[in-house]
């Protein structure tokens, strides 16, 4: 018997967070909740040894990532002055160098760089999950319409919750002790 090939496996799995920026993370939606979720993820992907991919866009302008996200982070941000990941620093060949064919990508602006970045993947044969609760806009009409239009096009539409127990597989051990004190 197979599993489903869109559940989440942790050695093809990776994290990447978006542009979550000093500079615009306070003009998004819901921006109190999207911190909380995207902390609690990145603690989760730690606890399951999930590579974490950073991006900042144009970080002379609208800062670095945000202090609460950074000091759960190892390693330094890529760069990027093009709205998609796909122009940042070979990020989709280092990727796949890695053997990674999942990515949850969560993020801001939903509409925008997020978007961009998920047909980008999708369109170079990554399964890709989009989080929906640790993405965000600064109207609720473009997110809903860019969680929609990523749909339509493949992309699994999902909460930061529903990965780390997709990632999990089983309850009953370390990890998922930890996971549980995490999202709760």
């Amino acid at each position: 018997m197979n599993r489903n090939k869109i559940i989440l496996e942790r050695e093809n799995t990776a994290l990447l967070i978006i542009d979550i920026q000093e500079k615009i993370l306070k003009a998004m939606l819901n921006h109190e909740d999207l911190l909380e979720n995207v902390i609690k993820l990145v603690k989760g992907v730690k606890v399951l040894e999930i590579p974490t991919y950073f991006t900042e866009q144009y970080p002379k302008g609208l800062g670095n990532t945000v202090k609460e996200i950074k000091d759960e982070l190892n390693g330094e941000a890529i760069q990027k002055m093009s709205f998609s990941c796909f122009g940042a620093d070979n990020l989709f060949e280092k990727l796949k160098m890695g053997k990674i064919s999942q990515v949850i990508v969560s993020g801001i602006e939903t509409l925008v760089c997020v978007q961009q970045t998920v047909l980008d993947l999708l369109s170079n044969g990554f399964q890709v999950n989009v989080l929906a609760d640790a993405v965000a806009s600064r109207k609720q009409i473009d997110k809903e319409i860019a969680l929609s239009r990523m749909e339509k096009h493949g992309a699994e539409i999902t909460t930061h919750e529903v990965v780390l127990f997709e990632l999990l597989g089983i309850c009953g051990t370390h990890e998922f002790k930890e996971i549980s004190k995490i999202i709760k």
